[in-house]
């Protein structure tokens, strides 16, 4: 998916890789000691919450990556952005999802995650996805394989649609969510069975690890796949990303689970 040929960033990647596992893991701790889960304000529809620890979290990642690699710019899905400036490092830009599973947390469901990833000329080249009720830490850096917790991971080897167990999430758009129903009512019958868990980052990274064997999704923002998606990658899984030729679908699994479910689209 990636090649890790060419791309020379300013900071080696596996730097990279360790600036987005300190980022995830200091803001994962401060939403596991944060008492604040009310929604203060929405974004895409009514549904779609903002906490004050979304905020919290996403500027104590700025501040941590922007103290690591000074110059680089940065893409977070609450609005931490900042602009290119005179520093070494502007050939980065880091993707930020400061709290994946934001309805989770407002829930108090303890399934979500933080999401960091260095991207360079368009490419991730390192990335890190914290699951914060687990502690758990998935990382890679491009050409380097993927890890859960410093050890190897791999993508399962399931190969028959029936007996695959399918994670997938829904658009908070109401015509997307329609369509996407239709999908997942057409799999349902012919897999082991499907599960929502409400963050794109941890379904990808767990395909990765094997824990679940195909993921598909429509309507996912490049910060709720940036990290996943590199991690998966270097796990093994294929990985098709949003496009307007596949109708905004992520679909992420082995290559066998591939062939099979693709034609079955809809």
């Amino acid at each position: 998916m990636f090649d890790a040929q060419a791309i020379a960033p300013t900071i080696p990647t596996e730097r990279l890789r360790q600036i987005a596992v300190s980022a995830c893991t200091a803001a994962a701790s401060l939403i596991r000691a944060s008492r604040h889960h009310e929604p203060v304000q929405t974004k895409s529809t009514r549904t779609d919450i903002v906490t004050a620890t979304d905020l919290a979290a996403e500027q104590l990642i700025v501040e941590t990556i922007t103290a690591a690699a000074p110059g680089s710019r940065v893409l977070a899905e609450e609005g931490g952005h900042t602009v290119a400036g005179d520093g070494p490092h502007d050939d980065v830009e880091w993707v930020v999802d400061p709290l994946d599973g934001t309805v989770n947390f407002a829930y108090r469901i303890p399934i979500s995650a933080v999401s960091v990833a260095a991207v360079v000329a368009g490419r991730p080249v390192a990335g890190a996805v914290v699951d914060v009720a687990r502690g758990e830490t998935f990382s890679s850096h491009l050409g380097s394989g993927a890890t859960l917790d410093d050890r190897p991971i791999r993508v399962g080897t399931c190969d028959d649609l029936a007996l695959a167990l399918v994670a997938t999430g829904f658009s908070y758009q109401a015509d997307l969510r329609r369509e996407h129903g239709r999908t997942i009512s057409e799999l349902l019958p012919i897999v082991r069975d499907v599960r929502a868990f409400g963050s794109a980052a941890l379904h990808m990274c767990w395909v990765g690890a094997g824990r679940v064997d195909l993921y598909l999704e429509r309507d996912i923002k490049p910060w709720d796949y940036a990290a996943g998606a590199l991690i998966a990658a270097e796990a093994g899984a294929t990985v098709e990303l949003p496009c307007i030729e596949n109708a905004a679908l992520v679909l992420v699994t082995n290559s066998a689970l591939r062939d099979a479910v693709r034609p079955r689209l809809i």
